[in-house]
Formats: structure tokens, sequence, C-alpha cells
């Protein structure tokens, strides 16, 4: 038997098995992101509208539930536009693969 066969054939299986395990990992994660397109147009919207500012400022004088009853990490100063961020950096990774 050609041991330069087996070990290029065993290098060979280990990337096939590797690549198809991350391209399923990713197919899963596409169909979700795609599930919530739609959310981020939402977040998106409410973020350009002026809404989320005027609800911001409203939590900022105490007009709001407390914590425990509203959650609102929606409202943290950076949160929403460091996540649309995210997005949109993870759209250029895409686009360049």
């Amino acid at each position: 038997m050609d041991a330069k066969r087996l070990a290029r054939i065993k290098e060979m299986e280990d990337d096939f098995n590797q690549v198809r395990e991350v391209v399923r990992s990713l197919d899963k994660a596409l169909t979700y992101y795609e599930a919530v397109q739609g959310r981020i147009s939402r977040l998106e919207e409410y973020q350009e509208s002026g809404q989320w500012l005027q609800d911001f400022e409203a939590d900022e004088r105490g007009e709001l539930p407390p914590y425990m009853d509203l959650r609102r990490g929606v409202l943290s100063e950076d949160g929403l536009d460091n996540l649309l961020r995210d997005v949109l950096d993870l759209h250029s990774r895409m686009q360049a693969l």
C-alpha cells in the first residue's frame, strides 16, 4: 500500500468532515438569520424614526416601569446601534465570501 496515498486520503477525509459540519451549521444559522430579517428591519425603522430617542429620553426621565417589569436592553445607549452595525458587518463578510 502507498503510505502517501493513505495519508492524503485521511487528511482529505478530515477536511471533508470538518467542512461538511461547518456548512451544515452555517446553513442552519442562515435559516435562523433569514427568519429574523423582518425584525432587523423593524429595529432599523425604530432607530431611524426618532421613536427610539423618544423612548430613551422617557426612560432617562424615569417615566418607564422598573427594569424588573420592563426589560429595555434596546434602550441602552449603544446596544441597538452596535447590533445594527454588527448586522452590516455580517453582510459585508458574507458579500466578501
